[in-house]
């Protein structure tokens, strides 16, 4: 069956490629794309791969795209050719491509082109000859590139004039990106120019630019050698050549287009900047002070100038932030600074309706209101209260009736500065901010039960550095309790002597800090190696825990707080995310998760709310959700004849993810997938079925876990349509924990799983 559908391949490819040229004008050839040979015998061979790829990159025109060795957005072009402009037929030919033959191919400029190129990148003798290779009615461009020796940097030489300006440039000789013995390369040179730039820029020289400086290259050095001289143009004028401090400060915080006079008749001095306020007071002047980081007196450097800006924009309130500096002394090199800030709406509505879908089957509608106030308080604080309503039932199944459905109100207050009895002080370029959060929900399990949650949560966030962030609940308080329980839901924890059902609807209350961090460089598109790691501990009535002497796991009473039987335990988490680019189009991406909670004290287990689960659309995609574990219990076991599967869960988490991600066509994006995981208890639990007999499997954490992973293995499609990646996946189990004998389970797509969801994975 495999040797056939191989043949079925091969043959759509070819009818593809038949249908596709047989369109052709009379003596034309489709151009299929330019290949780069490198002729260098003492180059490395990845030395030689990495610049063939930079060459290639730059050849034009792009032949059509092609998939598979099929070119359907060609095809479409091809067969939906029509004279009109409008109609289903002729908006079908707009979504094609029209061929591109290959007499539009310029042979001799694209050689001038790569022949640039390579001096650019050291190889000054370089030649570069173009060439076309047919093959029936199809044609590429083949570029035989010689690019004889690379010429190496033998030595720098910085400016060694006592005036001011070449004294600054030669104080960034240390930092400097040419080094002796590196290629010659021009994007270096061009970078260094920025460099030393940005480096005066920070020593007061407002009005110099990269295009003051000069880099003069010497090649008649032998040994194929350049000398580079770094200096000064003569002709820099003396406002570049100058350093300024600032003078006046001025911030507007209720600035409009229509404002055009800077109104300094009417400017209020607060500490060391001035607030041009208008008719009235809408932001209070010590909002500014941990935005404004400049100050009188000081040299004017880039580094307080950028902060300041993303400062003013973080606060929250301000929609646009326009900045100028004025030149304002003959005399003497001052600048006025004007900080112009134009204010959102203070007041909003916003209203989200989402459809939603699982690999539990569960399908649902989500509907939230949400009203925010961008300045409370004059003070830059938002405020925000949110209701939300929502409902999720399984189709087809036969628990389809347990539909979930909850109402609630999220209420949260956030402040643009550490509210705090003790002076904190934050001078990069990020705002912190205080958050408190009040909130509580109905859940309502139809025919199960209904319980009441209430939330709340004080602490801080704030951010070191662009990829380094903080957040600190000094407090995190969460109270949770049945309201009402059915005869089914008891009679099922009965029958089934599954515990995780009654540990469902026990009540918890949780009291205590949490601390996290994330290191995260994937923002930085140019790298090919990039890194997210993210890691929690939270703690639950650990010090009242220990003061009150809790301890029912030896026979102690259950201790209460504020009357409340309370939990305690310490829960720790950690991700690791690691992308590897292969390509511009394809990447490798990777995820570990781990997680670990001990309950001590007044708690037996970790509250449900707390406990880590395994399976589902963001975790093993060939599973449901919550449906792996613990250890090597079957969770189809307690099922019975009402079909009810339990959410599984631990105290214990181990779980990993390999995707292959590729770009495939237009909005569509591929992507094969591996995951394994599972979760564990810490401490045995006796489980029995209906019988009172031990239920089969091991549930604890042990050396052996490795052997009782489940894993998955699978394909998807992600269609990216701007506002949302909409993803698919088809996860197909190939290791099941809870199997008698070996836990390998042969791969068929009947076994699959459908996920359905927003956003990547990880």
């Amino acid at each position: 069956m495999t040797k056939n559908l191989s043949y079925l391949l091969l043959l759509a490819i070819v009818l593809n490629a038949c249908s596709n040229t047989k369109y052709l004008p009379k003596g034309e050839k489709l151009y299929t794309g330019g290949q780069v040979k490198i002729v260098n015998k003492d180059i490395k061979k990845a030395d030689s791969k990495a610049l063939t790829a930079d060459l290639e990159a730059l050849l034009r025109p792009k032949p059509n795209g092609s998939f598979l060795g099929l070119r359907p957005k060609l095809y479409l072009w091809n067969i939906t050719q029509t004279k009109k402009t409008k109609g289903f037929r002729a908006w079908l030919h707009r979504k094609g491509e029209p061929p591109v033959f290959a007499s539009d191919v310029d042979l001799d400029k694209n050689s001038q082109i790569l022949t640039n190129r390579l001096q650019n990148v050291s190889y000054f003798q370089a030649q570069v000859i173009g060439d076309t290779v047919s093959k029936g009615r199809t044609a590429k461009a083949v570029y035989t590139a010689t690019t004889g020796p690379a010429y190496k940097i033998r030595k720098v030489v910085f400016p060694t004039s006592p005036e001011g300006i070449d004294t600054a440039v030669a104080g960034t000789a240390k930092a400097s990106l040419l080094k002796v013995g590196d290629n010659y390369n021009l994007d270096v040179i061009k970078n260094e120019r920025i460099r030393i730039d940005t480096r005066l820029k920070e020593e007061g020289f407002f009005y110099f630019a990269p295009d003051d400086i000069k880099l003069r290259v010497d090649s008649t050095i032998e040994g194929h050698q350049v000398d580079m001289f770094v200096k000064v143009k003569e002709e820099t004028s003396q406002l570049a050549r100058t350093i300024y401090s600032i003078r006046n400060i001025y911030v507007y915080p209720n600035y409009t287009l229509r404002d055009t006079a800077l109104k300094l008749d009417s400017a209020q001095k607060y500490r060391w900047y001035y607030i041009v306020r208008g008719k009235r007071e809408t932001v209070k002047p010590w909002v500014f002070k941990n935005t404004v980081l400049l100050h009188p007196g000081e040299v004017y450097n880039r580094t307080d100038h950028t902060k300041s800006l993303n400062r003013f924009i973080e606060l929250g309130p301000f929609k646009f932030v326009k900045n100028r500096f004025e030149d304002v002394t003959p005399d003497s090199p001052l600048l006025d600074v004007y900080y112009q800030l134009t204010q959102y709406p203070k007041k909003s509505i916003q209203f989200d309706l989402l459809g939603r879908t699982t690999s539990a089957s569960y399908n649902g509608v989500q509907a939230s209101v949400s009203w925010k106030n961008r300045n409370a308080f004059k003070g830059g604080e938002l405020l925000t209260v949110s209701l939300i309503g929502s409902n999720d039932g399984q189709v087809g199944q036969s628990n389809g009736g347990y539909a979930v459905s909850q109402v609630g109100v999220q209420t949260s207050l956030s402040w643009p500065r550490f509210v705090s009895p003790f002076n904190f002080k934050a001078d990069n370029a990020y705002i912190p901010h205080t958050t408190l959060t009040l909130g509580g929900s109905l859940v309502i399990r139809s025919q199960l039960y209904t319980l009441d949650s209430y939330n709340g949560a004080f602490g801080y966030q704030w951010k070191q550095n662009q990829y380094k962030q903080h957040a600190l609940n000094l407090l995190e308080v969460t109270y949770t309790h049945p309201r009402s329980v059915t005869e089914l839901y008891r009679d099922s924890i009965k029958k089934t002597g599954n515990p995780t059902l009654q540990h469902v609807i026990n009540p918890q209350f949780t009291w205590g800090p949490s601390y996290s961090f994330t290191y995260d460089n994937t923002i930085d598109a140019y790298r090919t190696n990039t890194f997210l790691y993210s890691g929690k501990v939270s703690l639950s009535n650990n010090i009242y825990g220990l003061i009150s002497g809790a301890n029912i796991k030896n026979g102690g009473d259950t201790t209460k707080l504020f009357g409340l039987p309370f939990d305690q335990y310490v829960k720790l988490e950690n991700e690791i995310r690691y992308f590897h680019k292969l390509g511009p189009n394809s990447k490798i991406a990777t995820r570990l998760s781990t997680g670990f909670g001990l309950a001590y004290g007044n708690s037996r287990n970790l509250p449900y709310s707390q406990q880590f689960y395994s399976g589902g659309a963001n975790s093993l995609r060939g599973f449901r959700a919550r449906s792996v574990g613990p250890g090597t219990v079957n969770p189809y076991y307690f099922v019975g004849n009402n079909g009810f599967l339990p959410d599984e869960s631990g105290d214990i988490k181990i779980e990993a993810n390999v995707e292959y991600r590729t770009k495939l066509f237009s909005i569509v994006n591929g992507a094969l997938f591996v995951d394994a995981g599972n979760v564990w208890n810490l401490n045995h639990q006796k489980l029995t079925d209906t019988n009172g007999n031990p239920v089969p499997g091991e549930d604890t954490f042990g050396k052996n876990f490795y052997k009782q992973l489940a894993a998955d293995v699978g394909f998807g499609f992600r269609f990216d349509l701007t506002i949302l990646i909409l993803r698919t996946d088809y996860g197909i189990p190939v290791l099941r924990p809870w199997q008698p004998g070996s836990n390998w389970v042969t791969p068929k797509l009947g076994n699959g799983i459908f996920n359905l969801a927003i956003g990547y994975p990880f």
